[in-house]
């Protein structure tokens, strides 16, 4: 009992550490509790995040910062156009055709089944196969009533990305040109002396910035890649595998391997047993090897520097919590948990001493007075 206390005590003794976890758990708390009301307001967050590095750089080359956001907004804004009115509608063309051609594919599978116990009777019994297949048809039948209730609710959904596509231009825009002012306002409820927050933002913000910028770059590069190849290789539905590879890059080890069930299944089923169904696993993971052995080792060499089981059970956690957005930003809020567990123990001196080192990008401002 003794132990525990002169563990507070020593903890919680300095004015900076209540600081820094009052800080935290008010952040937690706006996430966890508003999140799904100001999910607009985060996605516009990260967007500003990401465009004010192009910004910035335009500043250094002597372009004013006003003219500067213009032009790399109304980029955005070309980039959204593009993805809105190019890649998605193709996406979501491949998408329903895949639906529509769904039950073909499950005659197949079946037919393939049925075929096992003659093969291989061995391996597999006509009454386990007929487990099997009662099975397959619940699960089926399940998706179906999911993808039933979906539909109904579309409406609802449609109006709401209609008003996210419309909030999020603007926030993005008003979180460039406003940057400072929001930052001072911000700052006004921060007490004068926190050098410890100063501390854990300065550890942790560069490196969530180059993560978050990198991994958007990750997920084009991947994407734009597998889709060239399998559309140069005639595989259906490339717009949409290579959407999933892209996405897939966002669950380190795990990821790569969930993607390779769907487009080796799209590739059985168009190709059969073959060497075109072969090409198309081989180019798969020749995709994959530079990316985890070139890509992620150039782009991230100096930002992830934590344990593959802290990163596992950094998306077990924060996926559960958030979702998507939890997945995304797993490892960037690992990496400040790990800002937090070094900077607890220091001193006030030490905090303050170490607070004093300034990052650039969106926010960077925030340790400042």
């Amino acid at each position: 009992m003794e132990l525990l206390k002169n563990w507070f005590r020593r903890s919680f003794s300095d004015p900076q550490v209540i600081i820094l976890g009052v800080v935290l758990l008010v952040a937690s708390v706006i996430v966890i509790g508003l999140g799904k009301w100001l999910s607009p307001m985060f996605v516009s967050l990260v967007i500003a995040y990401l465009l004010e590095a192009l910004v910035s750089r335009l500043q250094r080359f002597g372009v004013p910062r006003l003219p500067a956001i213009m032009v790399v907004f109304l980029g955005f804004m070309a980039l959204m156009l593009f993805l809105l009115l190019a890649v998605i509608p193709r996406i979501s063309r491949q998408l329903t055709q895949l639906v529509q051609q769904f039950p073909d594919y499950l005659r197949q599978g079946q037919d393939l089944l049925i075929e096992l116990p003659a093969k291989y009777p061995e391996l597999i019994s006509q009454e386990q196969l007929q487990t099997l297949m009662n099975a397959i048809g619940q699960e089926v039948g399940n998706w179906g009533q999911q993808l039933l209730t979906w539909s109904l609710s579309s409406v609802a959904m449609v109006f709401g990305l209609v008003v996210f596509l419309v909030l999020v231009p603007v926030l993005v825009f008003f979180f460039l040109k406003d940057k400072d002012l929001i930052i001072g306002w911000l700052m006004g409820f921060m007490p004068k002396e926190r050098s410890l927050v100063s501390t854990v933002w300065a550890e942790s913000e560069m490196q969530i910035a180059n993560y978050v910028r990198g991994k958007a770059l990750e997920i084009f590069i991947v994407g734009s890649v597998t889709y060239v190849t399998f559309a140069l290789q005639g595989l259906q539905y490339s717009a949409l595998l290579a959407a999933l590879v892209g996405l897939s890059v966002l669950i380190p080890y795990v990821g790569a391997a969930l993607a390779t069930l769907p487009i080796a299944l799209v590739a059985f089923f168009q190709y059969g047993w073959g060497w075109d169904f072969g090409q198309v696993l081989i180019a798969y993971a020749i995709i994959q090897a530079l990316d985890g052995n070139v890509l992620v080792p150039l782009m991230f060499s100096e930002v992830v520097n934590l344990h593959p089981v802290a990163i596992i059970l950094a998306i077990l956690l924060f996926g559960g919590l958030w979702g998507f957005w939890g997945i995304f930003f797993a490892i960037p809020l690992a990496t400040l948990v790990q800002a937090v567990i070094r900077a607890w123990p220091r001193s006030l001196a030490a905090a303050g001493a170490s607070g004093t080192d300034e990052s650039q990008g969106f926010g960077s401002e925030v340790g400042k007075s």
